[in-house]
């Protein structure tokens, strides 16, 4: 029908009267808002849920992103309405990142309750802005679809890598404390390092978990890899507008594609690839959405760890010279998913309204039919064994995480003598001044938990000092924190139970011998029982002073081991 059509129609007021009591209300916003009441009666009402902002690189462009979906939403004769929603970038170093994730979800939630849309597309790129909006998906269980902005281009070579990444900045900055640079040259790597807009162009947890959002079947094909700055980023989007419109017409939901089988997959994809630890506790997050005891999932963790090896590797993931836009070039998720066949669920739905098998038959690789083997192998060559492993032993009786992809492998057995710091501030401090963290030396940092800090703060800049510094492969580090995607070393984080909680690593003190075996999985103090015992009886905590939602996180948030969710259960 023409648009004069719709101003000449003679709607009588009983039949306005009917549509409105059918529509609940939905009829009066969306007529006062310009849309015709045929529309309304006739066309699902499609929510864009957006991060965009500016402040961020990596969300910066999904105001064009949207733009492309709400094309495709139009064309196959939806009507597309945006709401924005936070995306706080995880170079804010505070205890705020991680509880973001929840009011992400949250709001989402609200808005979709509140207004009862018959689809969901989420745009998000960075790290607990996409896993935020995958358990929102899953909480509201409508038909559902993720669009991600994709990551950006990588920088310059730099310090022996053909290309340099956005945390080189970090490590450049240690450099130039051990007098391996001057000023000009880490102000030129500062610059330089991220050329385009995108999330960040190395495989931390922003890249992770877009990538997960397409293996686990919330995502179309290549939308987890595909850059910021290209077309296809587009295309993707606007094909995404298009599909929505089709999920609501098919009745697919978001919990018939997210479910157990599903990220099972995820898991899978995340160890073949070296993904961020990050992923340990937003998918078990995403799993407490659909009814999975996070033990269990944690118990996956663990299994699939020791099925899957790794047979793709970005930097931080075993190597130095490749980027995300390399995985992109070798065939990204799509690529890896057909190449796990063999161990994966592949008759999983998608948001294509097909399974994952029937995907892979249909794909085209664009960009090179054949992948690259120094970024993408098949499973009878890896690279090496499951790039993520859970760790249990007397320092971490519940679980701890660790990233074997990015540990040298001189330093997968460790044992060294404990240096304790009650923060990150602390721990940087010392680093910065050199003063007490020699070679052999185990860093502790502790009250970084859910709970601690709190928010669970990444330890992200501390192994890259101590990486400038030249102690990476001499000093280890354990923490009840979080890493980024982008940490390399000896690392063993998400320590649970937490310091804040009474948890072992509160009673480990200086000198201490620490024990880290990877193969072995295992995390210790080497201090007898009774001793530990004794200091428990001993131990003492004051928390830190904070308001607001801080404080409120801080009495519902649970263990890293349970995702760090918010337990309804603690009010």
């Amino acid at each position: 029908m023409e648009d004069y059509e719709y101003l000449t129609k003679n709607t009588s007021p009983e039949d306005m009267f009917k549509a409105a009591k059918a529509l609940n209300g939905k009829w009066q916003m969306l007529t006062l808002l310009g849309w015709s009441v045929d529309d309304i009666a006739n066309k699902p009402v499609i929510a864009i849920a957006n991060t965009c902002s500016d402040i961020c690189p990596g969300h910066v462009n999904l105001r064009q992103v949207a733009d492309a979906v709400k094309s495709g939403i139009a064309q196959a004769g939806g009507i597309p309405v945006e709401f924005g929603t936070i995306g706080v970038c995880d170079v804010s170093q505070n205890g705020y990142v991680l509880p973001t994730r929840d009011v992400i979800c949250d709001s989402i939630e609200l808005m979709v309750g509140a207004h009862e849309f018959d689809g969901l597309v989420l745009l998000g790129s960075c790290d607990k802005i996409v896993p935020g909006m995958m358990m929102a998906a899953a909480r509201c269980n409508i038909p559902s679809i993720m669009v991600t902005g994709g990551p950006a281009l990588g920088g310059p070579a730099f310090n022996g890598r053909a290309k340099t990444e956005n945390t080189a900045a970090y490590e450049a900055f240690g450099m130039y404390q051990a007098g391996k640079i001057n000023l000009e040259e880490l102000l030129r790597v500062t610059r330089t390092v991220m050329p385009t807009i995108g999330s960040c162009s190395y495989y931390g947890t922003a890249n992770t978990m877009s990538c997960i959002s397409e293996a686990i079947g919330l995502q179309l094909p290549d939308g987890g890899a595909t850059p910021a700055v290209y077309a296809d980023r587009l295309r993707i989007a606007k094909a995404s507008g298009v599909r929505i419109v089709e999920l609501v017409k098919e009745n697919i939901c978001a919990r018939d594609i997210i479910t157990f089988e599903a990220i099972q997959n995820a898991i899978s994809f995340a160890m073949a690839t070296g993904g961020s630890t990050n992923a340990v506790i937003h998918l078990t997050a995403l799993a407490n959405e659909i009814g999975c005891d996070p033990k269990d999932i944690m118990a996956e963790f663990d299994r699939i760890g020791d099925e899957i090896p790794q047979i793709a590797r970005m930097y931080p993931a075993g190597t130095e010279d490749y980027l995300m836009e390399d995985f992109y070039f070798s065939g990204g998720v799509p690529r890896v998913l057909e190449n796990l066949k063999e161990k994966i669920n592949l008759d999983v739905m998608t948001c294509t309204g097909h399974t994952l098998r029937e995907n892979m038959e249909k794909h085209i690789y664009w960009q090179r039919k054949e992948a690259n083997e120094e970024v993408i192998r098949p499973l009878s060559e890896p690279f090496g064994r499951g790039s993520l492993a859970i760790l249990y032993g007397n320092i971490a009786p519940e679980s701890a995480v660790c990233k074997p992809a990015g540990i040298p492998e001189s330093m997968r057995k460790f044992t060294g003598k404990a240096v304790c710091f009650n923060s990150e501030e602390e721990a940087a401090a010392a680093i910065y001044n050199k003063s007490d963290i020699q070679p052999g030396s185990v860093v502790v940092i502790r009250y970084g938990g859910p709970k601690g800090e709190p928010g669970m703060r990444e330890m992200c800049n501390v192994l890259k000092y101590m990486i400038g510094q030249g102690l990476g492969e001499s000093v280890a580090l354990i923490t009840d924190g979080r890493f980024s995607g982008t940490n390399n070393g000896c690392f063993v984080g998400h320590i649970s139970p937490e310091a804040a909680e009474g948890g072992p690593i509160a009673l480990i003190e200086n000198g201490d011998t620490i024990c880290i075996d990877i193969e072995s999985k295992r995390v210790d103090v080497l201090v007898d029982e009774e001793e530990l015992k004794r200091r428990k009886a001993n131990w003492s905590y004051t928390p830190k002073e904070v308001k607001g939602h801080l404080a409120r996180y801080r009495k519902l948030a649970s263990s890293a081991g349970r995702g760090a969710i918010l337990d309804a259960d603690r009010l």
